[in-house]
């Protein structure tokens, strides 16, 4: 027995090795172009301007105080980012949470399918919904504004928040809200004393899932705005106009510090975000 058993014990230790140098590889190919990044920022990148390319390695500062001082509105494009983003956030969760709850609830029939409906929604490109929103929230009147962008931002994400969060929901038990309801608790109540503390950890994930969305988020800035309102995603954009010349620590200064946020969000929250699962139920 000791053969067989040996056998088997080395073919785990080489699957092993195989996914260990397999995740290493996936690690470094995904890290290297931040790590270029950052070098580059702090005035460490290729001279291409001499033959063969040289390095310059004289690491400086200047490229961020370029960006903090002669970048005119970087930080109120900053700002913008995050005002947008959660308040994108917030109305994206507020309304798949009821609409997720509601599905949850309702007696329709095939509803994991009608989810899977949902799932595509949330697959297609941007670009899909550019023109109808363009058109709508100029028809709102509300173009080139902060609630049209923060609609706009909703509508996009909104199909995935509900495919995520009727996932939570379904898998929550309602014995609780049978006696919430027993006791003569409102529906309103029930859901924002019951329902969503106890799916608390599910919500908050999906939230800081959008929240970078939307943060990222910029064909949505790049149709419904034109000056009033700019977000980081297109003040990134300028660095690499035609009619400007592009330094490059300048642009992956300015790439750096737009990252720092989202950073320090998933650092604080990678335990909660552990909770995200894209799909949690099954089609019946």
């Amino acid at each position: 027995m000791s053969g067989p058993r040996t056998g088997w014990r080395r073919r785990v230790r080489r699957r092993g090795r195989a996914r260990a140098v397999i995740l290493a590889a996936v690690v470094f190919a995904s890290v290297l172009p931040l790590a270029w990044t950052i070098f580059a920022s702090v005035g460490i990148h290729p001279n291409n301007t001499s033959t063969p390319p040289t390095w310059t390695l004289a690491p400086t500062l200047d490229a961020y105080r370029e960006v903090g001082t002669a970048e005119r509105g970087f930080w109120d494009e900053m700002a913008a980012s995050a005002a947008t983003s959660a308040a994108s956030t917030l109305v994206t969760i507020l309304i798949a949470f009821l609409a997720a709850y509601a599905f949850v609830h309702s007696t329709m029939r095939r509803k994991a399918l009608l989810m899977q409906g949902f799932l595509v929604l949330a697959s297609l490109p941007v670009m899909a919904y550019a023109i109808p929103l363009e058109d709508t929230v100029r028809a709102l009147g509300l173009h080139d504004t902060f609630a049209g962008l923060v609609l706009t931002q909703a509508a996009i994400f909104a199909p995935l928040a509900v495919y995520v969060l009727y996932g939570y929901l379904s898998e929550a038990s309602f014995d609780f809200e049978e006696a919430a309801r027993l006791d003569g608790a409102s529906p309103w109540r029930t859901i924002s004393q019951v329902v969503l503390p106890m799916n608390a950890p599910g919500v908050v994930a999906t939230a800081i899932v959008i929240f970078v969305l939307c943060w990222n988020s910029f064909l949505a800035p790049l149709v419904v705005t034109t000056s009033r309102v700019r977000t980081i995603p297109l003040a990134m954009s300028d660095f690499f106009t035609v009619d400007r010349e592009l330094e490059w620590p300048s642009a992956a200064a300015a790439l750096v510090v737009t990252l720092l946020p989202l950073a320090a969000v998933v650092a604080l929250s990678h335990r909660t975000l552990r909770r995200f699962l894209l799909g949690r139920f099954d089609i019946s």
